[in-house]
């Protein structure tokens, strides 16, 4: 089998994928890109948000290097984004959440100049109800526009029984195939804590998948169709720790990838995902890509970027921001053009735009 990946090797740049445009892609011309920056040696990061604010310091960061953004919102980030005073004990807000900050993407994601992919995070089987929200969301934006409303969403199955996760990844891929919607699945656990689930006890050897593990998943799956990716665990840790504390493996998806491809005629047949990216080594990194990760996840990382850009910005001003009315400059001078949100949240929005860039420059020695 020839390796689909191959053909895109002699384009010059994203751009020349047929049917490329600024704004939300899916279906075809998002799994191209991925196919794209495989052959091409880079990865695109993934970063959650919670609100507007942060979705446009990654499309910004985006813009400002001119490459394709990636923003995903994880169940808990999605009630967020609909307001956390909103009941959601069947899951409504967050469906709402998601789905309301899909939309905000598909409209301001073109002013910026860059294709984006909008996807879902972490989706245990707790959570599942929120999945068949989106499905269902999905669906009626392709009933009326030919297309899903995300490009891509996340099962994150990996408590459960490889057998159970598999299966029950095939049921719904099979659902979301005829929207030809990217399935992201996870098989081995990420450790640490993240968005209320809580690894941080998990055996060791959980954290490291194996060979069988991700043929299993091939074999499953590659019948329904070509778009999925897999994060496998190599040792990953969600958050960030003092070095030495988490040890991965990635050399572990080499492994993988050579087991696979001499039984389907081409190497690295695996698109892999890299969770748990934030306080990474830069070398695991570089090495993670080379052997075929093509998406990895930030958060950690730039939510305190976002803390720190407030952080920053209280520190110099904190003399203006200690009641409407007084300041350095007299005891009567107003202090509303420092208090003004857009003027703090906008200080947030640079910081994290600028980790933003990090991320981006890590994961693609061309920028």
């Amino acid at each position: 089998m020839t390796d689909p990946c191959a053909e895109y090797a002699g384009l010059s740049s994203f751009w020349d994928i047929p049917g490329m445009k600024a704004g939300v892609i899916t279906g075809d011309v998002a799994w191209n890109l991925l196919k794209f920056a495989k052959v091409k040696g880079f990865a695109l990061p993934a970063f959650n948000c919670t609100g507007s604010s942060s979705c446009n310091a990654v499309l910004e960061g985006a813009a400002k290097l001119g490459v394709p953004a990636y923003i995903q919102f994880s169940e808990g980030g999605s009630c967020f984004f609909a307001g956390k005073a909103l009941a959601n004990g069947k899951k409504e807000a967050s469906i709402l959440g998601a789905c309301a900050g899909a939309h905000y993407v598909r409209n301001v994601a073109p002013a910026y100049g860059v294709p984006c992919l909008t996807h879902s995070d972490h989706c245990a089987k707790k959570l599942l109800p929120w999945f068949v929200g989106m499905l269902e969301a999905d669906q009626e934006h392709f009933k009326l526009y030919g297309e899903p409303l995300f490009s891509s969403h996340m099962l994150d199955l990996s408590e459960e029984p490889h057998e159970e996760n598999v299966s029950i990844c095939a049921e719904y891929f099979k659902k979301m195939t005829p929207m030809k919607i990217i399935l992201e699945m996870e098989i081995g656990i990420t450790g640490g804590v993240e968005d209320g689930v809580d690894n941080s006890g998990v055996a060791n050897d959980k954290l490291y998948s194996t060979p069988q593990d991700t043929e299993l998943v091939w074999k499953t799956l590659s019948p329904i169709s070509p778009m999925f990716t897999i994060a496998a665990a190599f040792g990953n840790v969600h958050g960030v720790y003092k070095p030495g504390n988490v040890v991965l493996q990635p050399e572990l998806l080499d492994s993988f990838q050579k087991s696979l491809g001499p039984k389907e005629g081409y190497d690295k047949p695996f698109f892999f995902v890299f969770h748990g990216g934030s306080g990474s080594e830069k070398k695991d990194i570089e090495n993670a890509v080379s052997f075929g990760v093509v998406k990895m996840n930030v958060d950690t990382d730039t939510q305190w970027a976002y803390w720190e850009g407030l952080l920053k910005f209280y520190k110099a001003k904190s003399g203006y921001l200690q009641g409407q009315i007084g300041n350095p400059e007299g005891e009567d001078k107003p202090n509303k053009s420092y208090y003004d949100p857009r003027k703090w949240v906008r200080c947030s929005e640079e910081s994290m735009r600028e980790r933003c860039i990090e991320a981006f420059k890590d994961l693609n020695k061309h920028l």
